[in-house]
């Protein structure tokens, strides 16, 4: 297709502790299509464990493996790369981005003359990024330098070896963070504008674990802040006279002023250190540069500028509290929760209310009904709080009922001392000193959660951050078995007190009236006497949404098979996950298929079944406390298994039933249900004494003893007397 094939291109990578990505970066480039590369890798004295698949790759010729004794930053080792670099071309990658695959042959193509070439970027926030259409036509465009550098970078900019030795660009190494302004400086001091591509070339990776392994972007707000205002001096120290030099570096620092001022301040503790820091800066800006900002900006920087904290602190106040009200009447949510922070915090709490909530206040159950009826069970001296999404639901008792996110919601959350949940909190609800938060989760885990899963397929690709920033306000953590406690403790990052003491929702499950419940349930939902019960309980999937919150769900199981062939003896209880409950069609199935996705109880539906069909969601684990039958359609399980989530159980070896791909096997399976029953009760009992041996009846006894009325419970943990 192009024809300077004889032109070798550096790509000069650096990494540190990246092995999650670096595979996938490594990948794209090569396979690019254009294959006369000199790879060099520069490893920044990462981990041993993050050294090995380096160096598997260095029978490829191309490859160049560098190695930094100790870690000296991003900018040394593309320094180092510059100078081991042979190539007519340079071109940074950093190691958790990916190249499109003719990335490097277009951009080499249409680099003319000039002195560097750069293609358009966009953030890779999910694996789907990757499949957007490029546009059908390359159309090249001359760009003015400082709109080619607005953000800072240097990624994705082919660059010739020589303009960088004319010029010795370097990068600055006196700080980890916003060392690409250096590398960029000399492309304003000599060259006006560049040639600039329609086409993706690069795509440049959000990373989903902020908390753990932080890109440089990443890091707090502190330590961008002291990066990016020591690079500001140095380079206006150089390079400061030139006009086009201070142009941009004026703009880089009111752009992140003005986007990090809020952040900056919001923690009291380094008030007068960042206020010394923006004065400092401040003092050598260009007053012109200011001309065009808004007011309160202006008078803001001129504050800095004089070095009067007092005026500055003052105004910076007034500049949050207005924009927070300005965003507040923008509608009425923005409205409660500005009340909610403003006011109702405000308010003294109270130390004998507790508000609950069961799956986003879509039901009056699990872990949290059963900790509620104790309570009014046992006359406890408590004002109960309820959250729905309808505000006309009747429960037992006389619990105060809120509806979802309205002013009452918000009320009773902020002044209730104890809070109830199994699901995670609003990011938006402040947990206030005093508070008291019991999570009691929903299950045990078998697919990877937050901070064990490698990649985030969901919709939410800041996944791992939101969840890491409501889990801190858990004080209790709820868990059902050993297994469960230790990956919570890994998968969650928990470090306050683990309740191992079952799940409360269980109880039901060996109460002495289990006949008179099912008796009940089966009269309420308008299921027979003469026919058995087969609870259908799929989870859902990551990758399969509508937009973020709202999830799809194809029925793979062919129901209408089932009742022709199972209908004389069976009738089928669809329980589906929360997030899909709206998603299913019953359609032509009146009196054997029973659509209780909405019905409050999974447990009551546990006792009424005799068969569970599921897949990977952790309703096994809590129907294995019954001793009944369990079949997992596992129609997509390589797909799921490697890609989706992963297990933390070796499912096919330990599940407690066999696994099957299509309806018909699970019709057959129903239909010799003794022979499984048989097959499988050597495994079953090992799996029962494994996740559920905890389980007596009394867990929600015990749990309410330990938060609510502050006792140490008359038994041990039972981890400690569990072998498993």
């Amino acid at each position: 297709m192009y024809t300077k094939q004889k032109a070798t291109v550096s790509i000069i990578i650096p990494y540190y502790n990246s092995m999650e990505f670096i595979g996938d970066c490594l990948n794209s480039v090569l396979s690019q299509t254009y294959m006369n590369l000199e790879i060099i890798i520069i490893n920044d004295g990462s981990d041993a464990e993050n050294t090995g698949y380096i160096e598997t790759l260095q029978d490829d010729k191309r490859i160049v493996y560098l190695k930094n004794e100790s870690k000296q930053g991003v900018a040394y080792s593309r320094n180092k790369g510059l100078s081991s670099a042979t190539g007519e071309f340079v071109f940074f990658l950093d190691s958790e981005d990916i190249l499109a695959e003719e990335a490097i042959e277009i951009l080499l193509a249409h680099i003319e003359e000039a002195p560097a070439i750069a293609g358009r970027t966009k953030r890779l926030l999910r694996p789907t990024d990757l499949e957007v259409p490029q546009p059908l036509e390359v159309i090249v465009t001359p760009k003015p330098s400082q709109k080619i550098f607005h953000s800072g970078s240097i990624l994705n900019v082919l660059i010739r070896s020589s303009f960088i030795k004319e010029h010795m660009v370097r990068f600055y190494e006196g700080t980890e963070g916003a060392t690409d302004i250096s590398g960029i400086i000399p492309f304003l001091l000599y060259v006006k504008s560049l040639p600039y591509l329609n086409i993706r070339t690069y795509f440049q990776r959000v990373r989903n674990d902020p908390i753990s392994n932080p890109s440089l972007v990443q890091r707090s707000i502190q330590e961008r802040t002291r990066d990016f205002i020591k690079v500001y001096m140095e380079m206006n120290q150089q390079y400061g006279t030139s006009q086009p030099v201070k142009e941009y570096l004026d703009g880089l620092l009111l752009r992140f002023y003005r986007r990090q001022v809020i952040n900056i301040f919001k923690d009291q503790k380094h008030l007068d250190e960042f206020f010394n820091l923006l004065s400092s800066a401040m003092k050598i800006l260009n007053p012109a540069s200011i001309a065009s900002q808004p007011s309160h900006i202006k008078r803001e920087v001129n504050q800095l500028r004089a070095g009067n904290k007092n005026k500055f602190i003052k105004g910076y106040r007034f500049h949050v509290e207005a924009r927070d009200f300005k965003n507040a009447i923008k509608g009425f949510t923005r409205l409660k929760r500005y009340i909610y922070n403003k006011f109702f915090l405000r308010f003294p709490m109270k130390d004998n209310y507790i508000i609950f909530e069961s799956f986003l206040g879509k039901n009056y159950s699990d872990s949290p009904r059963n900790i509620y009826e104790y309570i009014i069970e046992n006359n406890l001296d408590y004002k109960c709080i309820w959250v729905f999404n309808d505000k006309h639901r009747q429960i037992p008792g006389n619990a105060k009922i809120v509806k979802r996110f309205s002013l009452a919601y918000y009320y009773y959350f902020a002044v209730s001392k104890y809070w109830i949940n199994n699901m995670r909190q609003p990011l938006h609800l402040v947990k206030r000193e005093g508070n008291v938060f019991l999570e009691t989760w929903h299950g045990t885990p078998l697919k990877k959660l937050v901070f064990d899963m490698k990649d985030v397929y969901s919709a939410n690709p800041r996944y791992k951050r939101d969840f890491y920033m409501q889990s801190r306000a858990w004080d209790y953590l709820l868990s059902p078995n050993r297994y469960s406690s230790e990956i919570f403790r890994s998968a969650f990052k928990f470090d306050n007190e683990m309740l191992e003491f079952g799940y409360p929702r269980n109880d039901i499950l060996y109460s002495p009236q289990k006949e008179e419940i099912v008796a009940r349930v089966k009269k309420n939902i308008g299921i027979p006497d003469n026919k058995k019960v087969v609870l259908y309980a799929p989870t859902w999937r990551d990758d399969d949404f509508y937009e973020p919150g709202k999830y799809k769900f194809q029925l793979q199981l062919d129901l209408h098979k089932m009742k022709e062939t199972l209908g004389d003896d069976y009738v089928v209880a669809l329980r589906m996950h929360y997030f899909i409950a709206d998603d299913i069609n019953v359609e032509g199935l009146d009196g054997f298929a029973f659509n209780l996705s909405k019905y409050d109880d999974i447990a009551e539906l546990y006792l009424i079944s005799d068969i569970l069909i599921t897949d990977y969601s952790s309703v096994f684990f809590d129907y294995a406390n019954l001793k009944r039958p369990i079949l997992f359609f596992t129609y997509d399980l390589d797909k799921y298994r490697d890609q989706l989530r992963g297990f933390y159980l070796d499912f096919e070896n330990e599940g407690p039933g066999p696994l099957l791909r299509t309806s018909d096997a699970v019709i057959d399976a129903i239909a010799n249900i003794d022979e499984i029953n048989e097959q499988y009760s050597d495994r079953y009992a090992a799996f029962y004494e494994r996740f559920c041996s905890w389980h007596d009846g009394k867990s929600t006894e015990k749990v309410v003893k330990r938060v609510l009325l502050g006792e140490d419970p008359s038994f041990q943990k039972q981890s400690e007397n569990y072998g498993g």
